[in-house]
């Protein structure tokens, strides 16, 4: 259902499932990015080129019971992609926004990102097609003695979702990532382990969010 490994995305082109077609979303990616419908993809709604694939959570799937939970589970048992999920937080869904966060963090470790609409979704998606190519780029590139002896920088859609955390700016938030390397780890982190890397007060708030 997920057709992980399946379908191999050019550099600049986002595959969107066939029912978005239509939608704001696409309309706001159409002349930004490459993007071609398919019919087929499952449980996943866009495909990026770097085994990256987005799950997008509408406000009325919030609204209308947990099957956009079992999506979720689906996807993460079944598949190798990594997957970053987008969840229409607005005044109506708000109350279930806590659920969906412990769900996507905390149980799946995935990372989730809320936005207010489609249109900002569609900003988010083709930021992470814009890294996509310039970390094609900078591999064409680079020289591969020089790449060995740094470590790769973190994805924008990881230092923004650690910067929705109250006190936690993009320094605290590079800091945060190199220490403990995902989101995952750093849910799972005790407020001691978090201390030595931000200090005491800052550690709480992160531990308590």
């Amino acid at each position: 259902p997920v057709t992980a490994g399946a379908i191999v995305v050019p550099y600049g082109h986002v595959i969107g499932n066939e029912k978005w077609r239509g939608s704001e979303v696409a309309q706001r990616l159409q002349g930004k990015v490459r993007l071609i419908f398919e019919d087929g993809l499952g449980l996943v709604d866009f495909h990026l080129s770097n085994k990256t694939c987005i799950l997008f959570i509408s406000e009325a799937d919030l609204v209308a019971g947990d099957e956009f939970k079992r999506r979720l589970v689906k996807f993460r048992n079944a598949s190798s992609l990594r997957g970053i999920v987008i969840v229409e937080k607005t005044q109506i869904s708000d109350q279930y926004y806590s659920g969906v966060q412990k769900l996507v963090v905390l149980e799946l470790g995935m990372v989730l990102l809320p936005v207010a609409n489609q249109g900002e979704a569609s900003q988010l998606i083709i930021q992470l097609v814009s890294f996509c190519v310039r970390e094609q780029s900078r591999d064409r590139g680079s020289n591969p003695f020089l790449g060995r002896q740094r470590a790769p920088p973190p994805e924008p859609a990881v230092l923004q979702a650690l910067q929705r955390i109250p006190a936690v700016g993009r320094t605290k938030a590079l800091l945060l990532l190199q220490r403990f390397g995902s989101i995952h780890r750093l849910c799972n982190a005790s407020s001691e382990e978090l201390e030595q890397v931000v200090g005491q007060t800052v550690a709480q708030q992160i531990y308590t969010f």
